[in-house]
Parts: structure tokens; sequence; C-alpha cells
């Protein structure tokens, strides 16, 4: 029977903050295995190797994660990524030989496309590529790795990208096509009921506190809303970890000295953050940058609208489905007028747009989709 290599730098090890990266990931290797054998090759901070039946997890050490630290134009971090590209390439080369897949997956396009171009090219297997925005709005940007990150997506027999946008942006740097390929993961269906249809309503956010993804712009969103608005708000709970924590936590006290009801608190796993987007009415993606956060094919899967900036796929995809409120700009101003008026709201009108919306993000048809692609009938 074929079988498929992912390697990628993405997957869960129990490490706080790593759920949200990794899971989708761990969730889509689970689906494929369930049509063919799967290796995962995956970094981490020990070497081991496990699973069973048709799933196996083959983890190398790297000197730091997550990756996306190692940073190509400090010097003086060279030694550490020098030590991470050895390492990678030398794992999947052992994969290859011992497993024998016949296609390999690489998440993302770089590193992990490097690896799978040096070493699956070089024996004449093919090999796919999945691009994350970090990939192609970060590393795409820095001389001579944009080199590299163009040979490796023109040379992938499939490329794939989890944003509309972004398809656009590898198709552009590769002129080659791209297919939409949107990150999301399985999630427990805890919700045990639809959201309010009138106030005060639940509020919630769940991500990096980090200003791409705009957790000081929701802060600052909460601090400008006035008694009325409060009326409005049974509870908001935030939950996430990251550089902006010092300033997260100093708001919550300004809000909660105030009298608000506003809670933080540190990361969550899957099913912590299954059973928080269930509870919410309405889930905050305050981003500044941005392609479809799997928080938010979360949050279609359990039913909760969203209240959004317009960065990225969010505008376009509000257009298609209505999945909740979009602010008409990423910024404070922006983002707490769109609050109020999702305040104003009923919350479970927006069931009909969700409905459509899950669809889109069903893991079984995206794996479905991918096996079709390499020439494998779905299990």
């Amino acid at each position: 029977m074929p079988g498929v290599a992912i390697i990628t730098t993405s997957y869960p090890d129990g490490q706080p903050g790593n759920e949200a990266a990794g899971s989708f990931v761990e969730d889509f290797a689970i689906e494929l295995s369930k049509s063919l054998p799967v290796s995962v090759v995956a970094a981490s901070s020990v070497s081991s190797i496990s699973g069973d039946g048709n799933l196996k997890i083959r983890r190398f050490s790297v000197p730091r994660l997550p990756l996306s630290l190692l940073k190509p134009h400090l010097p003086w971090q060279w030694p550490a990524l020098f030590e991470t590209l050895r390492a990678g390439r030398e794992a999947l080369r052992t994969c290859i030989r011992e497993d024998k897949p016949d296609h390999v997956f690489a998440l993302w396009v770089l590193p992990s496309g490097w690896w799978a171009e040096v070493e699956a090219g070089r024996l004449g297997i093919p090999y796919s590529t999945w691009a994350l925005g970090s990939d192609i709005w970060s590393l795409g940007r820095l001389p001579g790795v944009r080199n590299v990150l163009k040979r490796v997506l023109v040379s992938a027999s499939h490329r794939y990208a989890d944003g509309l946008e972004l398809c656009k942006d590898v198709e552009r740097i590769s002129n080659k096509p791209c297919a939409f390929l949107p990150s999301t993961r399985t999630l427990p269906a805890l919700r045990q009921s639809g959201p309010a249809s009138r106030p005060p309503y639940k509020l919630a956010f769940l991500g990096r506190w980090h200003t791409n993804k705009g957790s000081d712009l929701l802060m600052h969103a909460l601090q400008g809303l006035n008694d009325e608005d409060w009326d409005r708000i049974e509870e908001v709970r935030i939950y996430g970890g990251g550089p902006l924590a010092s300033e997260m936590y100093a708001a919550e006290k300004a809000l909660t000295g105030g009298g608000r009801p506003v809670r933080i608190g540190g990361y969550l796993d899957k099913n912590e953050a299954a059973s928080l987007i269930g509870w919410a009415d309405y889930l905050i993606v305050p981003s500044r940058i941005e392609s479809i956060p799997v928080i938010f094919s979360d949050a279609m899967q359990l039913g909760t609208p969203v209240v959004a900036t317009p960065v990225g796929d969010l505008e376009s995809l509000h257009e298609r489905f209505e999945y909740g409120v979009l602010a008409d700009a990423a910024s404070e101003s922006a983002l707490r007028e769109a609050i109020q008026r999702a305040l104003r709201m009923d919350a479970a009108g927006f069931a009909d747009g969700i409905r459509r919306a899950r669809v889109e993000f069903d893991l079984a048809a995206i794996v479905g989709r991918f096996l079709g692609d390499i020439g494998v009938a779905k299990a």
C-alpha cells in the first residue's frame, strides 16, 4: 500500500502553547492514516519513535522550539539554525529509507519543504507543500531565502496554502497553481445549545498575545466600551500567552478594577479550547495580519459567531458566509464599534452562514481532496 511521510515543524508534544499550532496537523495525520500508512517526521525537544497501526511518529530533536524563534537574519542564531536544518534532513532521510513512503508532504514550505526537496527529490519521490502565512509573508521577504522558497514551490508536485489570498501569493511566487487547503482540527462537540438570541452575551478570545494577533487591540477596545455596552456583556474570557502578557494582565487589572467582568488565563488544550468556544456567544478575532486562523474553523465547527477584523481572508469569508460581525478596519476604534454592533444583534441569527462555512472546513473532505490529488482513494 502506498504511504505518505509528513515532515513538519508543528506537532503537539504536550508543551503549553503548542497545542493550537500542531493539533490540526495531528488530526490531519490521523484522518490520513485511515486510508494509508503515514509517518510523521516532527521537530521536538527530544528524539523518539512512537505510534502504532498506520501512524508512526518520528520526532527529531532541535536546539530551540518553536522554530519560528529562529531568525535567519541574526548571525548569532546561525549555529542553532544550521543544526536544525541538519537534524531535519537526517530525520527525513531515515524515514524515507526505513518507511519507504511514496509521497512526502511538507508542512510548511520552509524549512520542511527544503528538507523534502533535498531528500525526496534526490530519490525521485514526489513531494507537496502546504504554506502558511509565515512562510510567504515573513521568510519570503528575506533575500536569498526567497530564492530557496521559490525553488521549493516550483519543484513540488502540488502546492497548497491555508488561505485564499495566500494561494494567490504562492502562485505569484512560483508561477504554478496552488490549491486552498484550510487548516482545521477535530473538536469534541461540547456545545449543548446555540448562542444566545439576546444579551447579556459571553465573549471569548483564544490565541497568542502578540501584536499580529491583535490581543492589545482587543484590550483597548474593551476599555473603550461604555456602561451601556457592559450591561450587554455577561463575561469576557481571554486565554493564551505570549510577548504581550504583561500588557494583557495590566489591562485586565484595570478592567476588573472598574467592575468589568473580565477573566484572563493561560493556554488551553484542545478540549479546553472547545469548551471555551462552545461557552461563548461571540468569539473575537482581532488580528492585524492573518490568513484564516485555526480558531476560526473551530468556531464554525461549534456554531459560534465571530467578531473579526477585515484582514487576510476573513473579509471574503464574511461576504460568503456572514459568520458574524466584521470590523471596518484592524484598529482599536473599529474593533470597539464592531463589538458594540454585535452586542445589539441576535447572536443566534448567524446560524445559517456558519453551517455553510462548516462544510468548507470539514477535515474528512480536506483529507479526501489531498488523497485525490496524489492518486489515492479515500478509505
